[in-house]
């Protein structure tokens, strides 16, 4: 693999599960507060249906970088964390995302069942 492609599938690895799963984050807090304005409740948001949407497309693109880092840490495998960089830094981030991505992954599924299993619009 070149060099400045494997630093992009590291990269992705790296942030590419976060980055899910803010997004899922924000726009499922967006779609479910809309809900419970009276100025936005006509629009006929319904935030269980967009959470479904959006998890799946969470979840594919965090699965996505989970299997870029994975991708890392097995081109690097004969490398030790430590070692000079570049490839030392690879494969020290190819460990550091493979931990962090099953963690994002766990927190999108966790939005997911938050949401549904959660009344929303109660008052305080």
């Amino acid at each position: 693999m070149r060099y400045a492609r494997a630093e992009l599938v590291q990269w992705y690895g790296l942030f590419g599960a976060a980055f899910a799963w803010t997004g899922q984050h924000v726009v499922g807090f967006g779609a479910a507060y809309a809900d419970c304005l009276d100025a936005s409740r006509r629009w006929g948001l319904d935030p269980v249906t967009w959470m479904i949407i959006l998890t799946a497309v969470g979840l594919s693109f965090a699965l996505l970088a989970e299997g870029a880092a994975l991708k890392v840490l097995r081109d690097t495998r004969q490398l030790e964390y430590d070692d000079a960089p570049p490839l030392g830094r690879q494969h020290f981030f190819a460990y550091a995302a493979a931990l962090g991505n099953v963690l994002f992954i766990m927190l999108i599924l966790l939005n997911f069942v938050g949401l549904v299993a959660n009344t929303t619009c109660r008052p305080a």
